[in-house]
């Protein structure tokens, strides 16, 4: 379904310990208005905090405080949510040994600022080294390719092991 051009075949960058299909982290119950950027900032970084804790089982990171710092430093710049209730947070950093992809399903959906206003269920995070641009930029411009189709993405959220989240991605290829 992708070009070959962009297939960069992400099955092989996915690894079973960095699958989490239970994702959850605590939020702060929403206040009277939505539009509290403190209330959003703070579970945004919840969730980063929970995802990089994932990304840490790869045993290819660095410093987790400067992790966390770089993620939320990028997600302040611009919400990494996509719509369609996926999120891809992502960031380039000295604390990432070599390229490293996470997966992340929340069940019941999680606040993360997307441009729909839906919440996020399927949460893609990659941290690569300052250095590679050129492939970073290209995996993440392939996840953006195979998230936008819609069985795909029911796929994911239907999968009941890790290695079926493997599968649908080695299928996309």
């Amino acid at each position: 379904m992708v070009d070959n051009e962009s297939d960069m075949n992400i099955s092989r960058f996915l690894n079973e310990e960095l699958i989490v299909l239970d994702f959850h982290t605590e939020q702060e119950p929403p206040p009277d208005d939505l539009g509290s950027s403190r209330w959003q900032e703070r579970n945004k970084e919840r969730i980063l905090d929970s995802l990089v804790t994932v990304l840490e089982l790869s045993g290819r990171t660095g410093n987790r405080c400067k992790l966390l710092n770089d993620f939320i430093n990028r997600e302040r710049k611009a919400s990494t949510a996509i719509g369609y209730g996926i999120a891809i947070p992502h960031v380039r950093t000295m604390q990432a040994k070599e390229f490293i992809l996470g997966f992340a399903r929340a069940n019941e959906g999680l606040y993360f600022d997307s441009p729909d206003g839906d919440p996020v269920q399927l949460f893609l995070i990659m941290a690569s080294p300052p250095y590679d641009d050129n492939f970073y930029l290209k995996i993440f411009k392939c996840l953006a390719e195979v998230l936008q189709y819609e069985q795909f993405r029911h796929e994911l959220l239907q999968a009941e092991a890790p290695y079926d989240i493997i599968r649908a991605f080695k299928n996309m290829e």
